[in-house]
């Protein structure tokens, strides 16, 4: 799932060249990362070629990116509009169904996740994959490492083998609220990584969304297919309602299961997480990125995308420079970015989207 527009990393991250599309943790696009994790098969299981969803304005920049990586691709799937993730999770069950029959299993991944141990995230999907195949709807669960706020939250039900099955969703919880989850140890954070046999996700759908459901395989059948690249129906794919697939399907299902996964994950959303997740950090606790000059400076994330930027006496702090924008924020208010991109767009500022 490579369509977003990673409004919460402006400047940097735009709508035709969005995070996902930009080497931000390694020297690697994200996209690039993210296909590669699933590029080689394990003894366990067969990955087939994977299919990238995205819009007509990022097609391009993905396709070269991911060719330039010699990762074969199976489609392209091209979305008119955008439809969030139940739309696409509806999508890519009925084009793996068309292509590899209704038992063939779907790992839905958005393109945005860094993952340090790709060896122990197979291993989670071998779990999830043995559940799927029974019929389960499977989601990956993080152990969560403090009561962050801005992620959701699964609790874990019965054990079903390695796995369990969901009690409940908890979508962002209050500070208190998500420390009083990880004193239970019964929750993990919701990856939004989903793992489903094609055929048993369309059946699911079709009794919680259908309108989603349908509409989605109209946009299918009456797609544009050259080659590997398929244009949905934009007249059917605009009539399909718009919600999260943890929304319409895994908070009404009863199939729900999670596998917890230890695997180094981070949620790439904001700027805060490129600062945590960074391996590069100088004495004094700071991220540089381009031509940056920090004097008494700690703790902060300062980038530079193009002119020098000298910063002096701050502590937590981000600080972000393109040729046409500068963000400078606090640390531990970098999800606040969206309302600066909103602001923009109600200014009419379109240049700098």
């Amino acid at each position: 799932m490579s369509g977003g527009s990673g409004t919460r990393l402006w400047p940097l991250s735009r709508t035709a060249h969005p995070k996902q599309l930009h080497a931000l943790v390694t020297e690697l696009s994200m996209v690039q990362e993210t296909a590669l994790r699933v590029a080689e098969s394990t003894k366990s299981f067969q990955f087939e070629r994977p299919i990238v969803v995205l819009n007509e304005i990022q097609h391009e920049l993905a396709r070269l990116q991911l060719e330039a990586m010699s990762v074969p691709t199976s489609h392209f799937v091209i979305e008119p509009v955008a439809r969030n993730t139940a739309a696409v999770a509806a999508v890519a069950a009925h084009l793996v169904a068309r292509e590899h029959g209704p038992d063939a299993l779907v790992l839905l991944l958005p393109a945005d996740h860094h993952i340090r141990d790709v060896a122990a995230f197979h291993g989670a999907i071998e779990t999830a994959a043995s559940a799927a195949s029974s019929g389960a709807i499977t989601t990956f669960g993080i152990k969560p490492t403090g009561p962050e706020t801005g992620y959701g939250y699964i609790e874990r039900g019965e054990p079903l083998g390695d796995a369990f099955q969901v009690e409940r969703f908890t979508e962002k919880p209050k500070l208190d609220v998500a420390q009083s989850f990880l004193d239970t140890g019964r929750y993990y954070w919701n990856a939004g990584i989903f793992l489903f046999g094609s055929g048993a996700v369309i059946r699911e759908m079709e009794q919680l969304c259908a309108p989603i459901a349908q509409a989605a395989k109209r946009a299918l059948t009456h797609a544009s297919e050259v080659s590997d690249e398929v244009n949905l129906c934009a007249e059917s794919f605009a009539d399909c309602p718009s919600n999260s697939f943890d929304y319409a399907v895994m908070e009404k299902t009863d199939k729900a299961v999670v596998v917890p996964a230890d695997i180094g994950w981070s949620d790439i959303g904001a700027w805060q997480a490129l600062f945590d997740v960074a391996e590069d950090k100088t004495a004094d606790g700071n991220v540089e990125r381009g031509d940056v000059h920090l004097v008494d400076t700690r703790d902060s994330y300062v980038m530079s995308a193009g002119p020098r930027v000298g910063v002096v006496g701050l502590t937590n702090v981000v600080v972000v420079v393109t040729d046409d924008a500068v963000l400078v924020s606090d640390i531990s208010r970098t999800q606040d970015v969206k309302s600066l991109v909103n602001a923009l767009k109600d200014e009419g500022r379109s240049e700098l989207l």
